[in-house]
């Protein structure tokens, strides 16, 4: 439990950065140069994830449930899921109306899914790791919102509906993939099976 939480602590916070320490990041970027900063905090962000899954499949050896969710609530975590992957999917093109609507799409696709696996999921370690990152894109979100406010971020620009048709295609086949084979393959749990 131990290597889980220092995983989890380490990769949260290192992605919580820029929104509750920015002046921390910018010393970074000014001492280091922005290239060597991106390099340094991409493989800091993949050896933290290493640690945090490590810790995680210790972890769930170790600990027991909180509570036994209903069944039916697999069907909303399902359904949680796709609007997730497509609000994903707009993170990366674009901006349609789904990108422009949400402000900060891939946020507000971590907090889908976060949410949605709680409903799912009432094992000790899998409740904390949701609720960290649920609770992660709260904050990053705040962040945004006050950053937007004093005008040191900016929305994205509305581009075009046809985004927006994409986002929804692409997420489909991808959360179509993710069910038939891919959280089994990456995750070692069949989607079924969840809850």
């Amino acid at each position: 439990m131990l290597v889980f939480l220092l995983g989890l602590v380490s990769f949260v916070g290192l992605h919580l950065m820029q929104a509750v320490a920015p002046g921390v990041r910018e010393t970074a970027v000014a001492a280091l140069g922005r290239p060597v900063y991106r390099i340094a905090h991409s493989v800091l962000s993949i050896a933290t994830l290493c640690l945090l899954i490590y810790g995680f499949g210790q972890a769930r050896q170790e600990t027991g449930v909180l509570y036994y969710p209903p069944v039916f609530f697999s069907h909303i975590t399902l359904t949680l899921m796709l609007i997730a992957v497509i609000v994903l999917v707009s993170a990366f093109l674009p901006a349609g109306y789904i990108a422009a609507k949400t402000k900060h799409p891939m946020v507000t696709a971590v907090k889908i899914w976060a949410f949605a696996h709680l409903l799912a999921n009432g094992e000790t370690v899998q409740v904390i790791l949701f609720a960290a990152f649920l609770a992660w894109a709260v904050v990053v979100r705040i962040s945004y919102k006050k950053r937007m406010a004093r005008g040191e971020a900016l929305p994205r620009p509305y581009k075009s509906w046809k985004y927006d048709i994409a986002a929804v295609v692409i997420g489909v086949l991808v959360y179509g993939a993710i069910v038939m084979k891919l959280h089994t393959l990456l995750i070692g749990v069949p989607v079924m099976a969840m809850g």
